[in-house]
């Protein structure tokens, strides 16, 4: 099959189709920052928090897949091959988002954030492909450092907004058990006008590509296929698409392995350690928690278009492997800092690191995986995602009361040192090697 020539974008062709990605990463902010300490007013108990973030890794498993093989065999002359997904994805987060700050139980909540969940995933997945699909090749560094900038923005307005309604409407209000303050109702709004605006904006803005010929017959004789058979299509693509995947992707798996699973620690324990290390009570921690991904994700958007260069000279393998022993670094040291400003300081390292997790390794897989197949295995690419953090829910409770302790500071040393064995792992990670398999 003759490969198609894409054309060159302007950065302002690029900035505007991952504008959405603003909207998707709000959401996804207000789960790191927002969902645990929701789930500590209506009575979880710390241990429980890992079961009961279960619902991204599981939603993540099932939807990301499945999501990104059907988009592969869609087209709509009037809305294209990805574009349907995530704007479903959105329209479903946005209605969670206005309702999660009343729920009135935990059983509540917990249900909630597994429907969320399910629209975040749909309309992230075929985002990651969307960008593959529309840029050449010395293109994709931009494009996905591009969505790395709107990950950080997204995540930075979701928690700069928790951190301003807190200063402005929480004052010293006393804590009511089995209660959310009114405080944070504001935030979930803001994110629920976000996820569905800023989707559309790149849903109109966006063309997408044709299809070949080729595959354009492909898609056409798959709608001819009867029901049963056209359900039971994505499996199989997903299926043989791991039967078949380059050896990079199984590296790159063992990097995610440990990455997620110290991603997720850090995100369910920075509230209670704070509450241990500052003796804040559950607002006061979750508004320091809010600053800490403040600041990470100012960084984040200041460094992710700088890696561009950094990458295309030192390679994305280095300059990953460095940020992931930075992220590592940055745990090992905020749990000895009591001053509440000074706590700030590791951030710094943080954000490098967030910036080159959410862009570097989208930018290697781009490269190393058949253009007609890039959904699906962006689909596997984010299960190497979920599968830790599936496993961190399963396995963290159980490591935190009997093997650390109970102890929120061991949870922050034990998350940096799964860093550092990621970036060790991360060392392994030849791009110019997977292309040469292809």
């Amino acid at each position: 099959m003759m490969k198609f020539k894409k054309p060159h974008l302007s950065f302002w062709q690029i900035f505007n189709m991952n504008v959405g990605f603003l909207g998707i990463q709000y959401s996804f902010g207000l789960q790191q920052t927002a969902i645990n300490p929701i789930f500590l007013y209506l009575g979880a108990p710390e241990d429980m928090l890992p079961i009961l973030n279960i619902a991204g890794p599981v939603t993540g498993l099932v939807v990301q897949p499945i999501i990104g093989a059907m988009s592969d065999k869609t087209w709509s002359a009037r809305w294209g091959r990805r574009k349907p997904y995530f704007l479903i994805g959105a329209l479903i987060g946005s209605l969670c988002l206005f309702a999660f700050p009343h729920s009135p139980v935990l059983w509540f909540a917990v249900g909630l954030l597994w429907i969320l969940d399910v629209g975040n995933n749909m309309a992230m997945e075929p985002y990651r492909a969307f960008v593959g699909d529309k840029l050449p090749e010395k293109q994709l560094s931009l494009g996905y450092q591009m969505q790395s900038l709107f990950v950080g923005a997204g995540i930075l307005l979701a928690n700069g907004s928790i951190v301003l309604f807190q200063k402005l409407f929480g004052g010293d209000a006393v804590e009511v058990a089995g209660t959310i303050p009114t405080w944070l109702y504001y935030s979930f709004y803001i994110g629920g006008i976000l996820s569905i605006t800023t989707i559309l904006w790149s849903v109109l803005r966006t063309p997408e590509i044709p299809p070949t010929d080729e595959e354009m017959a492909e898609i056409t004789h798959a709608r001819s296929k009867p029901l049963a058979e056209r359900i039971a299509k994505p499996f199989a693509e997903i299926s043989n698409a791991i039967k078949q995947m380059p050896q990079f992707m199984w590296k790159i798996g063992a990097v995610y392995l440990f990455q997620w699973y110290a991603l997720f620690v850090y995100w369910q324990y920075i509230t209670p350690l704070f509450m241990l290390t500052l003796g804040y009570s559950t607002s006061e921690a979750a508004s320091q928690s809010a600053q800490m991904s403040l600041t990470y994700n100012i960084v984040t958007m200041v460094v992710a278009l700088a890696l561009v260069p950094l990458t295309l000279k030192y390679g994305g393998r280095k300059v990953y492997a460095l940020s992931l022993v930075g992220t590592g670094l940055a745990l090992f040291a905020i749990p000895y800092i009591q001053d509440p400003f000074l706590v700030l300081m590791p951030m710094v390292f943080f954000g490098i690191g967030w910036a080159a997790m959410m862009g570097i390794p989208y930018t290697m897989v781009s490269k190393v995986v058949p253009q007609d197949r890039r959904g699906v295995y962006m689909g596997i690419l984010n299960m190497m995602i979920v599968i830790p953090m599936g496993i961190e829910t399963l396995t963290f409770g159980g490591i935190y009361k009997y093997l650390l302790g109970g102890n929120a500071i061991n949870a922050m040393l034990f998350a940096g040192a799964f860093f550092i064995i990621a970036a060790v792992l991360a060392m392994r990670l030849n791009v110019s090697g997977a292309q040469e398999e292809l």
